[in-house]
């Protein structure tokens, strides 16, 4: 016994001192877990070791010797390598001469502000505070007052939009450097700079995009050449001529590294001056970019690309709606016959033989592998309050389908031309966007699951697995487990994120792609921009942190989606308020060991049935592989995909929660209840 006492002692001895970095995962007690990829263990930091290090932040750890025996190892933080945010909100409370900010994340310390830092804050004001100094460990940090968020001057649903963003880490407005810069970029091009460039200006060129849009940072070019080629040019707002390295707007850029999108705003990347005045392409205004501009056959073969910086003017803004229009106008008619034929209508021609080449490219697409999963996409109709009056569920259609197929050509292109560079016989570092295979647990679950509703799938390659896939999603198009099996699949797939290896996109079956086509709301694409000119100017220079940034602007756009996930919540909890005691018919969304999640089939707002709420059916186990709760007793089943009625029992917006209530129990003799009744 005392032997295995000896050697405990002396493997804790041994990782004392080691280093290792990772994230804070703070708890209500204020100790922490440092989690470190690849440990089977967190890393305990007691309070006092902290060094100023808060939930969320990336921190490098040095491991005590061990004095407890549970085998979990002790450290202490010895620097804050990347704090996740320095702002967030509260509620201002004074004590006598002291002001601080409580914070609404009961993870995070309180903020002393001085008299100068509280601009016009009263007590009981919930306010965003942002972190100024913070001079040591045992002493609370300092920090200035940047926005007093008063429902008495805003609405509830401002505040809570605002709260949701800065709990992400994304700043609510741009520091005063950031737009003092701005104050110095030009509002007209140079001809010097447009001499620079190729001017495609007398090209017929045009935008498609979302009718509510206010930024648009892609355009198409098409016209036919002699040869019997199509020539199409995909246009991206030049972002790098504007926003250059090393600058506050650079840095800001940076930081945010993606626009948030909530469903009643947008905070963007850039300020307002960039992204929706110097860098949108605008109609009938000069406008600079990086393009990609295809030579391409009337099959879709790419014959030749060139790649470079242009200068363009676009001659008319489309919505989606308005080229949809177009298209099932125009659908019964053969891609040969636009060819010579001449119309009364500009644009026609183009757009519909553009809508051919997207069509081919989308087939060849999948049969190469891409995996063919559809989507939509859920709009809230709102008041001039931003109230939620009406659900709108908008599919993708064979609009945004030729944007989507030009814009991945367009990516892919960059990426493989991006691919063939070297520095030093080196692959030069580049921000790949990569998708890797499936689980392959969560894959034999899945197909297990799928084989009951007869569709078979071949795990033996990733191209079976693909193929299997497609052929199960083109046999379940408008049949009742269509959602369950889609839902499902889906989570079996792995996260793209942003990295210098390259290990191709699964999902979309390429070997080599990258983002390039959204600039003004991406960082990455900025990247891209400014790597894939060195590479055309011969002037290489790798950037060692690239795999950091990588991290970094995956890391945000998680955050982002987070923040629009809650968002999205918040709304759906606040239109189903105005439901309380109305029956919806529902699909099961999800099932846990205590209860089930159903979406509502028409409004798509998704609630929780509770275990507890079923008790009068049966007692109920939860089974992983068949995705469901089983009645112990009566063998009764609540599976993902079923078909469930249910009423709306509350709605708690403070916590973002709505509870239903199955309709077949409250109809139960022991059970009846007065309700309006309403199949929506």
């Amino acid at each position: 016994m005392s032997r295995k006492k000896s050697v405990k002692k002396k493997k804790s001895t041994a990782a004392a001192g080691k280093q290792y970095q990772g994230i804070v995962d703070m708890t209500r007690s204020g100790v922490a877990y440092i989690m470190v990829e690849g440990l089977a263990k967190d890393i305990r930091v007691r309070q006092k070791n902290l060094n100023t290090a808060m939930h969320g932040d990336e921190v490098l750890v040095k491991i005590l010797p061990q004095r407890q025996k549970s085998g979990r190892m002790e450290g202490e933080v010895l620097q804050v390598v990347n704090r996740k945010r320095n702002e967030f909100t509260g509620v201002l409370q004074i004590a006598g001469a002291r002001a601080f900010v409580v914070p609404d994340d009961e993870h995070l310390p309180q903020v002393l502000v001085d008299a100068e830092h509280l601009h016009e804050a009263k007590a009981g004001d919930k306010v965003v505070v942002k972190i100024l100094r913070w001079k040591g460990a045992h002493r609370l940090p300092e920090g200035e007052i940047t926005q007093i968020l008063d429902p008495g001057l805003t609405s509830a649903n401002d505040v809570a939009m605002k709260e949701i963003l800065v709990s992400h880490g994304f700043p609510l407005v741009f520091p005063n450097e950031v737009m003092q810069e701005l104050l110095h970029l030009p509002d007209r091009i140079p001809d010097s700079e447009i001499s620079k460039r190729k001017d495609v200006r007398d090209i017929l060129t045009f935008t498609i995009d979302p009718v509510d849009a206010r930024d648009f940072d892609d355009a198409l070019s098409f016209r036919m050449l002699k040869n019997g080629l199509f020539e199409v040019g995909v246009h991206i707002a030049d972002v790098s001529h504007y926003v250059l390295p090393g600058t506050a707007l650079d840095e800001e850029a940076y930081r945010r590294a993606t626009s948030v999108y909530l469903p009643d705003r947008v905070l963007p990347m850039l300020p307002e001056k960039i992204s929706n005045e110097l860098c949108s392409l605008r109609p009938h205004e000069d406008k600079l970019c990086f393009s990609v501009i295809f030579q391409i056959s009337p099959k879709a073969e790419i014959k030749k690309y060139w790649i470079g910086k242009t200068v363009i003017r676009s001659d008319r803004r489309f919505t989606y709606e308005e080229v949809q229009e177009i298209i099932e106008a125009n659908r019964e008619k053969e891609a040969e016959s636009f060819l010579h034929a001449s119309t009364d209508e500009p644009f026609v021609r183009e757009l519909m033989l553009l809508h051919h080449l997207a069509q081919r490219l989308r087939k060849e697409r999948i049969a190469n592998g891409a995996i063919n999963f559809s989507s939509a996409e859920v709009r809230f109709v709102l008041d001039e309050r931003a109230f939620p009056i009406g659900i709108v569920i908008k599919e993708s259609k064979e609009a945004h389908q030729l944007i989507e197929e030009m814009m991945l050509l367009a990516n892919r292109t960059v990426a493989e031309f991006a691919s063939k560079y070297r520095y030093k016989q080196q692959p030069i570092p580049f921000p790949y966007r990569v998708h890797d295979q499936p689980d392959e647990e969560k894959l034999k679950i899945f197909s297990a699951f799928a084989l009951k509703f007869g569709h078979r799938f071949d795990l033996s390659t990733p191209q079976s697995i693909a193929a299997s896939f497609n052929k199960m999603l083109a046999l379940v198009q408008g049949r009742p487990e269509q959602q369950v099996l889609e839902s499902l699949g889906i989570r079996t797939m792995a996260k793209a994120v942003y990295s210098t290896e390259n290990i191709g996109h699964y999902g979309l079956g390429f070997d080599q792609y990258c983002h390039f086509t959204s600039p003004i709301r991406r960082y990455p694409d900025l990247m891209v921009h400014r790597i894939l000119q060195q590479c055309l100017e011969g002037k290489i220079i790798p950037d060692r942190e690239l795999e950091k940034k990588c991290r970094h602007c995956s890391e945000m756009e998680r955050h982002a989606m987070e923040a629009e996930r809650e968002a999205t919540k918040y709304k759906q909890v606040e239109y189903m308020m105005q439901h309380i005691g109305e029956v919806f018919d529902g699909v099961i969304s999800g099932v846990a060991p205590f209860g089930f999640w159903v979406e509502t089939i028409d409004t798509k707002c998704e609630g929780m049935i509770s275990l507890q709420s079923l008790a009068s059916i049966d007692e109920f186990r939860y089974s992983e592989t068949e995705y469901a709760l089983i009645g112990i007793h009566t063998g009764r089943r609540f599976r993902f995909g079923d078909t469930v009625t249910i009423l709306v029992a509350a709605a708690n917006l403070q916590k973002r929660q709505l509870d239903y209530e199955l309709v077949e129990v409250l109809e139960q003799p022991a059970g009846p209840r007065k309700r309006k009744r309403k199949k929506s």
